[in-house]
């Protein structure tokens, strides 16, 4: 596998050299200022664009960078909300996300679907003859929609032909996202690895450092009596002092010989979940910190990881003093460097690490079955990272971990069976929850006679659950019986207390509308401008169904006259 690490780095430094078309415009008329940078760590994902900022406000123009058709329309509640694809003609694809509405025959375009298909989420893929674009065109405006926490554009660049993300500062955006600062180190952590002891401690420790007058940050000797790794915590602020954005590349070196490397300049949705096992997945859930870890003990398929010489561990020696040297980058080469002396020394644990018993040992790289009681978890190979002991219990009908701090990557399947002592209609209205304390989480479940089985990716505690409530609907924005004359728009808010919003459908006499779903501030709202009212009575209805088939209608009317 060392092989292979080496042929990766290799590759990547011919890679990383590919001479992108950079004949791209902006797509905002205002100074880029990134708020997200490519790669950033983000939950269960690495970031895959640049989070671009529109001045707090939406409905900014978003302009087409390059000629080429639009290929790809989707329109989801969720993730990337209001989102357009361009393909151009050079082998690539720019995402445009998070989008307010788009613009024209674009947007009569998206309606016209939206309408067919009596649906508010769509996903479209026009012809490359249906939605032509020429650079410059403005083909939507900026918004807030979907996951986006305040408004932004979300930005991509794609490889077409292998929807592969690549870094947009690679395709000329660099020159119009300023960056003269350095990045930013908040923290080192080192690991003992195996029975090593790293300053008198077997569990991770902290490592003290002090910022020099050459700006090169200097950690405290650091003394071993084995094997030992590094992590680090550290940002990028790129175009705003403000900004906590990622890094673009971390080398690290022994003695001065390259020991680890990794980039963002480019990788695979379907990698992004490993950031679970480039970052200290436990320390995040403890701590709340993101250190990005320069080793792992078992080789993993993470193609941002270009080099790697004994996984990244250094196996200290007697009488041996090491320089471990470490270089944050962000994409314009702003770097800033950690020097960490080591030295190896016989030493006492001081600090223990607390070692248990465990009945069970998972071997990530196999299929696993546990049952106990009337609760079976089936766990597929490679759901895990790494070989770990642990235990699980049923009781009082709740499924709980001893390791809820272990990353999984794969689905793993939850099953409860034979379930007795409930009604069918209690059976009909039954899920498998995570449990929080008195909260519960839904899992989308699925049922085979008195068999209940959910798949999971945390080793969450898990038991049955009913939903039998229905949702609600309130806020409704006009008074019975009103002439709505003036008014630009029908919303109502909905919410469900468990399960979630599965469907809403509303209509005008009779005849299904579209009203837009913004789960952030639990809204639907209908545009009086698609002019699906008539003159005079207007009776209203919405459905709304959670996950559980439970359902709730509010009826009403009021009146057009003009």
């Amino acid at each position: 596998m060392k092989k292979v690490f080496l042929f990766l780095f290799l590759s990547a430094i011919s890679y990383s050299q590919k001479d992108y078309p950079k004949d791209f415009i902006s797509p905002l008329s205002i100074p880029l200022d990134v708020s997200g940078s490519f790669g950033e760590l983000r939950g269960n994902h690495f970031h895959s664009g640049l989070d671009l900022k529109t001045n707090k406000k939406q409905g900014l123009d978003v302009f087409a960078v390059a000629d080429g058709y639009i290929s790809r329309i989707k329109i989801s509640t969720y993730g990337y909300g209001k989102a357009i694809y361009i393909t151009h003609p050079n082998g690539y694809t720019t995402v445009y996300a998070h989008l307010q509405k788009a613009n024209g025959v674009i947007e009569e375009y998206i309606r016209k679907t939206q309408y067919n298909k009596k649906s508010f989420e769509v996903e479209m893929f026009p012809s490359s003859s249906e939605l032509p674009v020429k650079q410059g065109d403005i083909i939507a405006f900026s918004g807030n929609s979907g996951g986006s926490g305040g408004p932004h554009l979300h930005f991509e660049f794609r490889e077409t032909k292998t929807e592969k993300v690549v870094n947009p500062l690679s395709f000329g955006f660099n020159k119009l996202a300023n960056d003269t600062r350095n990045p930013f180190l908040q923290g080192i952590v080192a690991y003992p690895i195996e029975n090593a002891i790293v300053n008198k401690s077997k569990k991770p420790i902290a490592i003290s450092f002090n910022k020099q007058a050459d700006g090169t940050y200097l950690g405290t000797k650091v003394v071993t009596n084995g094997k030992i790794a590094f992590g680090i915590n550290a940002y990028d602020h790129c175009t705003n002092p403000y900004n906590r954005n990622g890094l673009y590349k971390v080398n690290a070196y022994l003695n001065g010989v390259l020991y680890y490397q990794y980039d963002f300049e480019t990788f695979a949705f379907a990698e992004s979940r490993y950031i679970n096992n480039l970052i200290d997945y436990n320390r995040m859930k403890e701590m709340g910190q993101k250190v990005q870890k320069l080793f792992h003990y078992s080789d993993y398929p993470l193609s941002v990881i270009k080099f790697s010489k004994n996984n990244g561990i250094v196996d200290a020696q007697p009488n041996t003093n090491y320089n471990y040297k470490i270089e944050i980058f962000d994409y314009h080469n702003n770097k800033a460097t950690i020097i960490i002396p080591i030295e190896f020394q016989n030493q006492e644990e001081v600090i223990l690490k607390k070692e248990e018993v465990k009945p069970y040992f998972l071997k990530s790289r196999v299929e696993n079955n546990y049952t106990k009681e009337n609760v079976s978890v089936y766990i597929p190979e490679n759901a895990f990272y790494d070989d770990f002991s642990f235990d699980f219990d049923v009781k009082d009908g709740v499924l709980s971990f001893s390791e809820e701090n272990i990353p999984v990557h794969k689905n793993i399947t939850i099953t409860f069976n034979d379930v007795t002592g409930l009604t069918e209609e209690e059976l009909n209205k039954t899920f498998i929850a995570s449990v929080e304390g008195y909260k519960l989480g839904y899992n989308k479940t699925y049922r085979k006679g008195n068999t209940f089985s959910a798949r999971v990716r945390s080793l969450e505690n898990y038991k049955l659950a009913q939903d039998s409530i229905s949702p609600r609907i309130y806020n409704v924005n006009f008074v019975e019986g009103s002439n709505l004359k003036n008014q630009k728009t029908l919303s109502v808010s909905i919410s469900d207390n468990l399960s979630g919003i599965d469907t809403y459908n509303a209509y005008l006499n009779g005849e299904w509308i579209l009203m837009e779903y913004d789960y952030k501030t639990k809204k639907l709202i209908h545009m009086l401008s698609d002019n699906k009212y008539k003159e005079g009575k207007n009776d209203f209805k919405v459905i709304v169904t959670d996950d559980m088939q439970n359902s709730t209608t509010f009826e009403s009317h009021f009146f057009i006259n003009n």
